[in-house]
């Protein structure tokens, strides 16, 4: 049975910050120089994709690269978006991506640096 997850209202101002930031990750389509994703993502990101195959930052950061210079005109949604913090400066944000031909959840584990936010890790489960 699926858990009913809400955000705990303390949490809802982090909430608001993180989401804008979360469709770079699998978007990638706003023209946004690689400098931007590299500082995006901390220096020891990995991710595991809706494949089940595990990158490396530095194959991510080439992925999202070649999408700035082929962007998708995909309609992508996103919703159920709960936050958790699971330490000092971190927390995890899990929700469901939309995608015209697929449906995921997708969860990434963030921290607050002195360089501002910072994925940690990020994983997609098709679902449907």
């Amino acid at each position: 049975m699926t858990p009913i997850l809400e955000t705990d209202t303390a949490l809802l101002p982090v909430l608001e910050a993180l989401r804008p930031l979360e469709p770079l990750i699998y978007a990638a389509n706003g023209g946004l120089p690689r400098a931007h994703f590299e500082r995006l993502l901390a220096p020891g990101f990995w991710e595991v994709g809706a494949s089940g195959v595990a990158y490396s930052r530095a194959h991510v950061l080439d992925v999202l690269e070649a999408r700035q210079r082929s962007p998708r005109d995909e309609a992508w949604s996103t919703s159920g978006h709960y936050l958790q913090a699971v330490g000092p400066a971190h927390w995890l944000l899990s929700y469901t991506l939309h995608q015209p031909t697929r449906v995921s959840k997708r969860a990434t584990l963030w921290t607050q640096t002195e360089q501002g936010w910072q994925m940690v890790y990020h994983q997609g489960t098709v679902v449907l």
